[in-house]
Order: C-alpha cells, then sequence, then structure tokens
C-alpha cells in the first residue's frame, strides 16, 4: 500500500489483483467496494487484460491529455475482479501524465489502483504531510514528489460517448 504523487492529487495505490490489498485500500478510506476504483498506467496498453477491445476511435481517446487529467469508464472483461469494478460492468482507468506515477506503473509492468489519499467524502491529500495526516503509519510507504497543479480529483468521462460523470 503506497501513496504517490499524480496529475492531481496525492493517490493510493497497490497491485490491482491482489484482492486483499485492494479491500484493505478501501476499508482505509472507508468507502464501500460497492464503488469500484480507479486503475492508472502509463500507457493504454496497460489495461488491456481488464478492458473489452476498444475501438481504434476509443483508444485513440483515452490516450495522455495535454489538460487536466481524464479518467475513462469503460466496459469491462468479463473476468475483471469485482472488487476493481463494484457493482459496475465497467472499469474507470486513466493514462497518468505524471512522470513518477507513469515510472511507477512501467516499474510495475502495468497499471496500479489510483483512489484519492482521503477517507471517503473529505478533500484528497495534495502533499506527503496531507496522506500522513490521513493516514498517520497505515501505509508501507508515501513517496515523496509533486502532485499535478489542479488539486482536485480527474474529471470522469463515459468512454464511449464522452459524457461527463464527475467534474
Amino acid at each position: 500500500m503506497i501513496a504517490y504523487p499524480t496529475d492531481s492529487v496525492y493517490g493510493l495505490g497497490c497491485n490491482p489483483l491482489d484482492a486483499a490489498a485492494v479491500l484493505h485500500l478501501l476499508s482505509l478510506k472507508q468507502r464501500s467496494p460497492a464503488h469500484g476504483v480507479i486503475l492508472i498506467g502509463s500507457e493504454p496498453g496497460q489495461f488491456a487484460p481488464f478492458l473489452q477491445p476498444l475501438s481504434s476511435s476509443t483508444a485513440n481517446r483515452i490516450q495522455r491529455t495535454d489538460g487536466a487529467p481524464v479518467t475513462w469508464v469503460l466496459p469491462c472483461r468479463p473476468d475483471t475482479p469485482a472488487w476493481l469494478t463494484g457493482q459496475h460492468d465497467t472499469l474507470a482507468v486513466r493514462v497518468t501524465n505524471h512522470p513518477v506515477a507513469a515510472a511507477l506503473c512501467d516499474a510495475w509492468g502495468g497499471p496500479l489502483v489510483s483512489t484519492s489519499a482521503n477517507l471517503h467524502g473529505r478533500h484528497p491529500a495534495t502533499s506527503p504531510l496531507g496522506v500522513r495526516k490521513a493516514f498517520n503509519a497505515q501505509l508501507d510507504y508515501i513517496l515523496h514528489d509533486p502532485a499535478g497543479a489542479t488539486n482536485r480529483p480527474s474529471t470522469i468521462r463515459d468512454g464511449l460517448t464522452g459524457e461527463i460523470l464527475r467534474h
């Protein structure tokens, strides 16, 4: 369980295929597993084991953007674990522009769970100190590096329609 800077705020992350780790992360956040989680990756191909095949136009849409970070909700494969999807048949994914978050995914060799570093319903942490205040010694590691400049979680959009789901 680690905390690390993302394009917008500090995130909490873990191995997406480790059910116990994901459920522990959600417990720390006091967040229901029914909501599902976001995965970040350094490039769209890292999400292939979890998502239905994407059309070229959808794949192009979810590439890194130069503006504010965007998380895309896309149809997932039937065998995508429920601890990732919650009660949905979709999965939220984001290709990160943050060099440290992207390097973590590359070092890991795939996507990581990425949920904002905060108790559910509270403002997300934007610094290592904010993470420490929210979670004290409950994390394995806090990576110290500046988060992106937006100071708010990413916009969430429907990957097939482009509709904004969270601004």
